[in-house]
């Protein structure tokens, strides 16, 4: 432990210009709690923000109304704006949108305004609808073909659960219910104008609670007893099924850390990460604010973490 002690510290004391500004890491292996570092200004009971950690959480939560039969993952997505059976836009899957192969256009830009739907649709023009705004984009490949990270359709996904499970509070109930109390999280969901939960980006919860969802994922989708997730869902999630320009495996929702055969991730904006590893029994969570070009020295320090825990 004095040699996971030392790189934890590396990790939060290095300069601001190397790392950015860590917030919390948390680590739970063999199913305890056993590692939580906090930044000076923040403690253990402080929600931080998700950013795209959401849409593995979102994958949850499309898993477990597969399990209640109201979804079925390999139909095409009843999105009304592809209702007309002559849209080629009619033949998306609700696999397609969990893989990111649904051959919408959809620029996922963090930086330039000019060019980036995923700020238009969280901050700009489409914020009131967000799914509407993602439904709305043109086909641009066949479906199952290409692969294209997109915020936009994992708030597609959420308009679907929306659907069907209501919105705003009804929505909150009904996913604390199926998933977050049943495992102990306590978070906080942001909804837009129209009722639909912003998966893609915007929950807030505890480094402890992210650290309970991907030990969840780690245990094979069950707490204790209880069958959370249904048979076969984090193998789905966790199997590399494409990759992004940069070679980086993606699977269904979730990315592959493909430097650690096994290991996969959530992972969001200013490189927050859950990272899932059934090598050593372990959940690693990292929160911050870390610039883009910054992140390959903060997965490095997490390498040195996950290597010390094996």
């Amino acid at each position: 432990m004095v040699g996971l002690e030392a790189i934890i510290a590396t990790g939060f004391e290095a300069p601001i210009e190397q790392v950015g500004e860590p917030l919390a890491l948390a680590i739970m292996q063999g199913g305890e709690v056993t590692t939580e570092r906090y930044a000076p200004n923040v403690d253990a009971d402080e929600k931080l923000i998700s950013w795209s950690m959401g849409k593995s959480i979102t994958q949850a939560l499309i898993g477990i109304a597969a399990a209640e039969g109201t979804i079925d993952v390999d139909a095409p997505a009843a999105v009304s704006e592809w209702s007309d059976p002559d849209d080629p836009r009619a033949a998306i899957t609700v696999d397609h949108l969990l893989r990111m192969t649904s051959g919408l256009s959809f620029a996922e830009d963090y930086v330039d305004d000019q060019a980036s739907d995923c700020l238009a649709m969280l901050f700009g023009e489409g914020k009131d609808d967000c799914a509407a705004y993602a439904a709305s984009q043109p086909l641009i490949a066949d479906p199952g073909t290409t692969f294209n990270y997109s915020s936009g359709t994992t708030n597609i996904l959420c308009r679907l659960l929306g659907d069907i499970y209501g919105r705003d509070d009804a929505f909150s109930a009904w996913a604390d219910s199926v998933l977050f109390h049943r495992i102990g999280m306590d978070v906080d969901l942001t909804f837009d104008a129209a009722g639909t939960w912003t998966g893609s980006s915007f929950l807030h919860a505890t480094a402890r609670d992210f650290v309970t969802f991907g030990q969840l994922y780690l245990q094979d989708g069950r707490w204790g007893d209880d069958q959370v997730l249904p048979s076969g869902w984090v193998e789905y999630a966790s199997t590399k099924q494409a990759e992004n320009d940069e070679g980086t495996g993606y699977g269904a929702h979730w990315w592959m850390r493909d430097n650690q055969p096994g290991v996969f991730q959530a992972s969001g904006y200013e490189c927050q990460r859950i990272i899932v590893d059934p090598r050593s029994d372990s959940v690693v969570v990292r929160l911050g604010k870390t610039p883009i070009e910054l992140a390959p020295n903060v997965d490095a320090w997490l390498d040195e973490i996950l290597a010390e825990l094996l």
